[in-house]
């Protein structure tokens, strides 16, 4: 689920909770992942964030039932915290690791390439496990040809010594998707998420500029785009990913990996075949 604040008052709430129809197989494990929404805590005061992790434990414990599985043994917390609320999420996830339902848990949570870098002012969570997003690196606003995805030269700024230098074990989440980034007269004016890599071979509405950049041959009103408009695609090749894997497998000390691709969505995990992602993890054991 996501924890965000109700709209008719200041509340967090779950947003978006899983719902699980049928109970899980006994051969599958799952890990719970909290999303709290950085902007709520910045507000919240200690009585709140108190009764939020009482609320969030409960709430996990609760799914997990739901899923046909007694417990689990890790809580993951996904939030892009800041310094104007390092402390009240530092302080959220020392309550949650109190509550009895996770005390004898593993608690992790994501860390962001720039909270690696810069580890002084980030500050470093408390928490037995990290798990690094590998993703959303480049400069998206920016014209040009890069990938903001995945691209090594950027991962490569980020990481270094930083990665082998943290105080706890690094699991690594690495990307699946793919998105059109439109532009006007070379000014960024959004993401076309209605744009696949199928429509851009279609020469009727698309015309190939070289490496991964498009103009559109008319005005396209289906994708909120005019005629002469450019389109960078960008994803995450199988050959990044290996390189990614490659180069991550020299810096991680941990003893086991865990490893996440964000995100196995039926129509995303169509374009790449197992033996290719099998291929990714192996470079990383």
């Amino acid at each position: 689920m996501d924890v965000d604040t109700d709209e008719n008052s200041s509340n967090p709430v779950p947003i978006s909770p899983v719902t699980f129809q049928n109970k899980l197989p006994d051969t599958v494990a799952i890990v719970p992942v909290v999303f709290i929404v950085n902007n709520i805590l910045k507000t919240l005061s200690r009585p709140q964030l108190d009764m939020l992790a009482t609320h969030i434990s409960g709430f996990v414990d609760g799914k997990t039932k739901q899923a046909g599985k007694a417990s689990f043994e890790e809580l993951q917390i996904d939030c892009d915290w800041t310094a104007t609320t390092r402390e009240n999420y530092f302080y959220l996830l020392r309550q949650l690791k109190s509550k009895p339902e996770i005390q004898h848990k593993i608690l992790s949570a994501t860390l962001r390439l720039h909270q690696l870098k810069n580890q002084s002012g980030s500050g470093i969570p408390p928490v037995d496990r990290a798990m690094l997003m590998c993703y959303n690196m480049g400069n998206l606003r920016k014209y040009g040809n890069q990938n903001s995805i995945l691209e090594i030269s950027e991962l490569k700024k980020y990481l270094g010594h930083n990665i082998a230098a943290y105080p706890m074990p690094v699991d690594i989440g690495l990307p699946l998707f793919s998105w059109a980034v439109a532009f006007r007269n070379k000014t960024y004016i959004g993401i076309s998420k209605r744009i696949k890599n199928v429509d851009l071979i279609n020469k009727n509405q698309f015309i190939f500029i070289g490496n991964n950049i498009y103009k559109t041959a008319k005005d396209l009103p289906e994708f909120g785009l005019l005629k002469a408009d450019e389109v960078r695609w960008e994803d995450s090749s199988v050959p990044d990913l290996e390189a990614a894997a490659g180069y991550l497998s020299g810096l991680i000390k941990a003893k086991k990996i865990s490893i996440i691709y964000f995100h196995l969505d039926e129509n995303v995990i169509k374009a790449y075949h197992y033996h290719d992602l099998e291929k990714v993890n192996d470079l990383l054991r």
